[in-house]
């Protein structure tokens, strides 16, 4: 017996949705080098929008759907599905029903370490969907006793564990611990509220590197190679 499931993960407190609803998450590039998923898993259907919410993790194995047809039935309200396909980038194993059960369990949205099929139709669905690519080859329910539900996957090479919080848009998608954003958000937010007077006053002909103080360091970096 191969095949494991775990718990299924907590919602994403309401106080921190409301901020990171608020929030530009391109923001938190500014303090985090970990997290960020391969750029190759993009934006493939826009339907819903930015993504966010808690991961509900799946893994697949080889072209096999099993595990995923399974799942698809328990992912809860404002869940992302976040899916490792044991690193199969030809079989799509989210289409048009799949994403049908997604929407009608109220996922958040579905981020995919491979391919998908059915965009237009997944368009219509209103689902938002991040993946490699598409594909009209797809996987098939072959029962093999192998992959889980609810246990650590790769996704885009970050370990995501179920319960993380899943952001994404159009740049790309994240993966942090809730208690990580918990720390970071109203700090971000503090930037975003600063940047619109870091650009008025860049269009007023502020030179960038003197209001964020990277002239200076420059300036600094300088001296210290000037012979004396």
């Amino acid at each position: 017996m191969f095949f494991h499931t775990g718990t299924a993960p907590a919602s994403l407190p309401q106080p921190l949705r409301e901020k990171l609803e608020r929030l530009s998450f391109p923001t938190l590039g500014h303090y985090l080098e970990e997290g960020f998923v391969d750029p190759e898993v993009r934006r493939i259907v826009a339907a819903g929008g930015r993504i966010i919410g808690t991961a509900f993790t799946v893994r697949t194995t080889a072209s096999d759907s099993t595990a995923l047809h399974h799942a698809a039935g328990l992912i809860g309200a404002g869940q992302v599905l976040v899916l490792d396909t044991g690193g199969d980038r030809r079989h799509a194993p989210l289409g048009e029903v799949v994403a049908a059960q997604l929407v009608a369990r109220g996922a958040a949205g579905a981020v995919v370490d491979g391919v998908v099929t059915d965009v237009d139709e997944i368009t219509e669905l209103g689902l938002t969907v991040h993946a490699r690519g598409t594909s009209m080859l797809t996987t098939k329910l072959h029962g093999i006793d192998a992959g889980g539900v609810n246990v650590p996957v790769t996704c885009g090479g970050v370990v995501v564990h179920p319960g993380d919080v899943v952001l994404a848009d159009a740049n790309g998608v994240l993966v942090v611990p809730v208690e990580v954003l918990e720390r970071l958000v109203d700090l971000a937010l503090e930037d975003d509220a600063e940047e619109p007077d870091l650009i008025a006053d860049l269009r007023r002909g502020e030179p960038l590197g003197s209001l964020t103080g990277a002239s200076d360091t420059v300036a600094e970096l300088l001296a210290r190679t000037t012979p004396q």
